[in-house]
């Protein structure tokens, strides 16, 4: 049975949001995090980094893999944060037309990033994150059942 503690689940979550998947190691209770290679293409991984992919090969069941959100659930999110918390229609109306377009995380995190709403979304993205990360230990937890 994982558990985490709410320290845990705050820095899994951080690291997430800076684009890291995490593997918890369950008999030592300890978090490592390495570059998401669909983001990283020309990231080199260091030794630790290659040992540590090497101990989950040989011993799965000891980790437990945390992974960011999906593009849609990511989306969700973001209009969910629209419905919500602003309160400014044309702020609102902007934001939502910034989804609809390709590249839509930037140009939401643009509109965002220059308005009152940034740290409210920042906090806001980081919860849900750790809601996020809370889910997947039940799934992980269920997937062991």
């Amino acid at each position: 049975m994982l558990s985490l503690t709410e320290k845990e689940v705050d820095n899994i979550a951080a690291q997430l949001l800076k684009g890291m998947i995490c593997f918890y190691q369950i008999d030592k209770k300890k978090i490592h995090q390495m570059p998401d290679d669909e983001d990283y293409f020309n990231y080199d991984l260091t030794p630790e980094e290659e040992d540590i992919l090497d101990e989950i090969d040989e011993d799965p069941d000891n980790f437990a893999e945390f992974t960011r959100m999906e593009p849609a659930q990511e989306h969700q999110m973001m209009q969910d944060f629209i419905d919500r918390k602003v309160k400014e229609r044309n702020l609102a109306e902007d934001l939502v037309n910034a989804l609809s377009k390709p590249k839509a995380a930037t140009g939401f995190k643009f509109l965002i990033d220059g308005s009152k709403y940034k740290s409210e979304w920042v906090e806001y993205r980081k919860g849900k994150y750790q809601d996020w990360v809370k889910e997947q230990v039940d799934a992980f937890n269920f997937a062991e059942d």
